[in-house]
């Protein structure tokens, strides 16, 4: 039960670093692309990684190596191409109002794809909770749901794509250190990468990096964002499960409005606090399918 409780304090500080990512990207889209940023962040990240775990290890197998692809294509690639391709189509609200369904999209994609995760009434319940508090933190009491088929579509597909990367990371069982894994997954991020560049055409100033405001926020994004969160988020998927894992990506937008309150001076309301309160108790309400599955291990 110890052991379980560290894991779920792990979740919450990878939770609490990754909330805040979404204010280190919004300082650097002023001066850089999305696509340089998301190459930038992972190759910082492999490095870091590198120089950790020095290294190089022969292939397991082939099944193994196509997973790493796979996590890199979904969790990565895919992931930040439409989340980024849907805020140029579609409001940011709506982006971060269905990006926040990642988690029963995860516990519907589990329940289809694994044996020993299901999709609960715990989790259901907690989902709809969850989303009326995040719907009250984006939209702050000015209820403007522009719908944008192309760009609201391309949000769904990050929230799927993400679902899709939990339940992958969940099957990789690999003799080697989640350092290694973690790296691997990062090699072919930047190969699934680089064909981005192809169809970037924002203009590259390396002299903005020589900023430390600049370069302070790529290294937050790739040495702790990614290197330390990605480890850390391999470890909690490996001991808590793709559903439960999830279940505190619902606290992201909660992070994300207590960042922006402190680093970009926003004003905060009693509408996001009651807001911030219903993201809790969805979690909490999540956090119930534990209780499902030991009542059903008791009856067993």
């Amino acid at each position: 039960m110890k052991r379980e409780r560290l894991y779920i304090v792990l979740a919450l500080v990878t939770i609490c670093f990754w909330g805040t990512t979404f204010v280190s990207t919004k300082i650097l889209l002023d001066v850089l692309s999305p696509v340089q940023i998301m190459l930038l962040r992972y190759v910082i990240a492999y490095v870091s990684l590198l120089a950790i775990h020095p290294k190089i290890h022969r292939p397991e197998s082939l099944s193994l190596e196509l997973r790493y692809v796979a996590a890199a294509l979904f969790g990565s690639t895919l992931y930040f191409l439409a989340e980024n391709f849907a805020l140029s189509f579609t409001q940011a609200a709506n982006v971060s109002l269905l990006i926040s369904a990642a988690p029963i999209l995860t516990s519907v994609v589990a329940h289809l794809a694994t044996r020993d995760e299901h999709l609960t009434r715990h989790a259901v319940s907690g989902f709809f909770v969850a989303m009326a508090g995040i719907a009250l933190v984006v939209f702050n009491g000015s209820f403007v749901l522009k719908l944008s088929p192309k760009g609201d579509l391309l949000a769904v597909a990050a929230a799927l794509s993400w679902a899709f990367y939990s339940v992958i990371l969940r099957g990789i069982h690999s003799r080697y250190p989640p350092v290694y894994v973690t790296r691997r997954i990062f090699f072919y991020s930047i190969l699934t990468m680089l064909p981005c560049l192809l169809f970037d055409f924002a203009p590259f100033d390396a002299t903005v990096l020589r900023e430390p405001l600049i370069w302070g926020n790529l290294l937050f994004l790739g040495l702790i964002a990614s290197s330390l969160c990605y480890v850390l988020w391999n470890y909690v998927v490996a001991r808590l499960g793709a559903v439960r894992s999830n279940n505190f990506v619902y606290l992201n937008p909660l992070i994300t409005m207590i960042a922006s309150v402190i680093v970009l001076h926003e004003r905060i309301t009693l509408l996001m606090i009651a807001g911030a309160l219903l993201i809790l108790l969805g979690v909490i309400v999540s956090e119930g399918t534990l209780l499902k599955r030991r009542e059903s291990a008791a009856q067993r």
